[in-house]
């Protein structure tokens, strides 16, 4: 296995700064904006990204975390029980600019998973799409409206995202496996 660092730290902040921009020039302001994080990195990611919309903007920007492990697919079947963690929006979503914020977009079933929890707790004006890297390989129609960095990868490469709040550092490792490692 080997490991190649394609963002790091500074990578990172300057990435949030132009996503938050993006985010900014895309809504003509911000004032329509509220940011829900998918747990885990997302979480930290949102918040990172609502502190620099609040510098830009200069007004406070409402954040929400969202746990989808409940509207997972991929839950059925297991024997073991998921580990539920709070949904923790205290805002109304209705009528809200909502940007859904993720560290990866891979096969896309985590932002379905997402959207379905939001529905559950109302109507927003809109849902715009925010990750870190997106990878490829979707599996289902889904799209990132604001992009960190695009990376296309094999089967055979996993990105890990590192988040100074949960792993001590920032920054994005591209990993590679061998063929034999993928059968383990």
């Amino acid at each position: 296995m080997t490991q190649t660092r394609i963002i790091d730290a500074a990578g990172m902040r300057r990435t949030v700064n132009r996503l938050a921009h993006e985010i900014v020039e895309k809504n003509k302001g911000a004032e329509e904006v509220a940011v829900v994080g998918i747990r885990t990195r997302g979480e930290f990611l949102a918040r990172r990204i609502a502190r620099k919309l609040e510098e830009i903007e200069h007004h406070p920007i409402q954040v929400g975390i969202l746990d989808i492990t409940l509207y997972r697919d991929d839950l059925r079947g297991r024997l073991d029980q998921p580990r539920l963690q709070s949904t923790d929006i205290l805002f109304d979503v209705n009528g809200k600019i909502l940007v859904l914020v993720d560290d990866v977009l891979f096969t896309g079933r985590t932002v379905r998973s997402a959207l379905n929890a939001i529905m559950d707790l109302g109507r927003p004006k809109s849902i715009q799409l925010l990750v870190l890297v997106d990878r490829g390989h979707r599996e289902l129609p889904i799209k990132a409206d604001f992009a960190g960095k695009n990376v296309p990868t094999s089967q055979l490469q996993e990105i890990k995202v590192l988040m100074e709040e949960v792993d001590g550092e920032d920054g994005v490792l591209l990993i590679e496996r061998s063929p034999s490692e993928e059968s383990l």
